[in-house]
């Protein structure tokens, strides 16, 4: 699994390796409040062109 602590105010990045595409579930390991063990992380794995072919459309829809 993946774990990756949030600090307030400043910026974290992690990364995964899949071996293929897919919608991944996960699920919040941390106590940080309230419904804290309801927290739903949700991973879409997608060829490199899908990706890059929704970043262009995001890209068109800021500039309409």
């Amino acid at each position: 699994g993946v774990k990756c602590d949030a600090v307030p105010g400043r910026s974290n990045l992690t990364s995964i390796s899949v071996q293929r595409e897919g919608v991944y579930y996960g699920q919040c390991s941390e106590i940080h409040g309230t419904n804290h063990a309801f927290t739903p992380i949700v991973v879409e794995a997608v060829t490199l062109k899908d990706y890059a072919d929704w970043v262009s459309n995001q890209l068109i829809l800021q500039t309409n």
